[in-house]
């Protein structure tokens, strides 16, 4: 059970997010808790002293359904998503508890007091506070390859340049908060993948003759020909194109070596791409990045099994396929769908997702994107594997930092830790609660630890790395909760540090030992 502040409240409601009535808590939180199943619990207090008039928990303990229902249009779906699992977190409080069934097993009878630490908040436009100016440009990087990019701060230039690349199904929309934030004091850009966001295709890469076409719906989607155009005959939308893009960017746009930023896929291009261009970075971080990538053999690494597969992800779509793309996209596009994976990737679901959500659905309706789904599934895995690359990014000396969601469903917390096993130097920051997307859940503790990690590169260490200015942390593992104000209500949110002596078996032996407890506690 994470809790996310020392100074529990003296009255402590135990609420199991099912909003029905049942059960009032006991008076004091050191109490043992009883076992929960399939359930969080959330511990809030009101402060009637502070004079707050929003809204917040009184004495009461709910039960909330997590079935919502299912809506017809976007509008519903964006509305069942919030109204899903909320944890309220507006008004006043001075901490709340979340967890599962695990967590609730191991409540520690007494809490270390965890320090405090208060961060900016993003910059408040509705309080006259500006943030950067975003601006939204196309680079031409091939013929017809136009490549979507948006970026902040040029007038900052002696700053250092950061580049973002973004997850799987997004685009540069997705770092907003970033760019409008870490603009102010850096040069910031924001590319989309060819074959996502606003980076798809101007035009048909396979057209066709309408004669023979049995729907209208065909007519529509583009890729579904029979011949490529010259321009898409050997198209297809890897990783090894992306990171040839990222490079083709950087030295044509930027100009200059980059901190680079990747969450998700984005995280694995971003390694793939400094440990083949190591000379263009200056730093990657890595948000919740995803370890492995491509689900078709590598033509240079398997061969034989290559040669088996029919398609490598190339236009046109074969025949084949087209059918089950065409049943596939149908339902993954379905605004209940893009509404119910934002559910099980943000950790807090009362963040606003509206503008994440109508952008990844303006996205699904354009011609191309059914097709460009395909190549991107059926497109072949890098060169290198992900554990490679940070091999050779650790060989070739790339500064890397790792900033991981605790809760996110996908890449789950091991997987950051292996990562930061492999490469014990770099600054690892674990945030609770946050899911697969750090970077738009919790935007001020991504900027603030990002701001403080590239201080410390830039001033050669002179400077401390956030919230280790004390040396014998960097060596150890280490906890504060981190407070900022967001819409006039303050949050907390835990960050753990693993330092350079942090031992992965340590943690797996500490994490059954947990689980051990947890099970002569259930028994008892």
């Amino acid at each position: 059970m994470e809790i996310l502040s020392y100074n529990c409240p003296p009255n402590c409601q135990v609420v199991n997010l099912r909003w029905k009535l049942v059960k009032k808590a006991s008076q004091s939180c050191e109490s043992k808790p009883p076992s929960f199943r399939e359930h969080r619990i959330l511990c809030i207090r009101r402060d009637f002293r502070s004079g707050f008039s929003g809204y917040s928990i009184s004495s009461w303990c709910f039960s909330k359904n997590l079935d919502r229902e299912k809506g017809s249009n976007s509008s519903n779906a964006v509305q069942g998503f919030r109204n899903l699992n909320s944890q309220v977190l507006s008004g006043s409080y001075d901490g709340y508890v979340i967890g599962g069934e695990e967590d609730a097993g191991s409540f520690p009878k007494e809490r270390e007091a965890i320090p405090k630490v208060l961060i900016p908040g993003l910059p408040d436009e509705y309080n006259g506070e500006s943030g950067a100016p975003i601006t939204s440009s196309f680079w031409e990087w091939k013929p017809k390859f136009n490549v979507h990019y948006e970026k902040a701060g040029c007038e900052n230039v002696n700053s250092p340049p950061v580049l973002f690349l973004p997850g799987f199904g997004v685009g540069s929309f997705h770092y907003e908060k970033q760019l409008k934030d870490l603009g102010k004091d850096y040069r910031a850009w924001a590319i989309d993948f060819l074959g996502q966001g606003m980076s798809l295709p101007d035009e048909d890469p396979t057209p066709r003759s309408k004669e023979g076409d049995s729907t209208e719906e065909k007519n529509f989607l583009w890729g579904f020909g029979d011949k490529a155009q010259p321009w898409a005959s050997e198209l297809a939308y890897s990783v090894d194109l992306w990171q040839d893009q990222v490079c083709y960017f950087i030295k044509e746009v930027i100009r200059e070596p980059v901190y680079v930023v990747g969450n998700s896929l984005g995280g694995f291009v971003a390694v793939y791409f400094a440990a083949c261009n190591p000379h263009l970075v200056k730093g990657v971080t890595l948000l919740n990045a995803t370890p492995f990538w491509g689900f078709s053999p590598n033509p240079i690494r398997s061969p034989k099994l290559a040669r088996i597969l029919p398609w490598s992800g190339t236009f046109p779509l074969p025949a084949s396929v087209r059918k089950l793309i065409e049943f596939i996209w149908q339902k993954i596009s379905d605004p209940e769908s893009i509404a119910e994976v934002l559910k099980q990737v943000y950790a807090d679901h009362a963040t606003n997702v509206d503008t994440v959500f109508t952008r990844i659905l303006e996205t699904t309706q354009h011609p191309a994107a059914a097709a460009s789904f395909a190549s991107i599934m059926f497109a072949p895995q890098g060169n290198l594997s992900f554990r490679e690359a940070l091999s050779r990014c650790q060989m070739n000396g790339v500064p890397i930092c790792l900033i991981y969601g605790k809760e996110d469903p996908w890449v789950k917390p091991v997987w950051g830790l292996q990562v930061k096993r492999q490469v014990p130097e770099a600054p690892y920051y674990e945030i609770s609660p946050a899911g697969h997307c750090p970077h738009d859940e919790v935007p001020e503790v991504v900027n603030y630890l990002l701001r403080g990690w590239i201080k410390n590169l830039e001033s050669q260490g002179s400077v401390a790395l956030p919230l280790l200015d004390d040396e014998e942390n960097i060596q150890s593992v280490i906890a504060r909760d981190l407070e900022f104000v967001r819409e006039e209500s303050k949050k907390s949110v835990r960050v753990r540090i693993y330092g350079s002596r942090f031992s992965l078996w340590n943690w797996i032996g500490s994490f059954i030992k947990s689980r051990f407890r947890k099970v002569e506690m259930n028994s008892s």
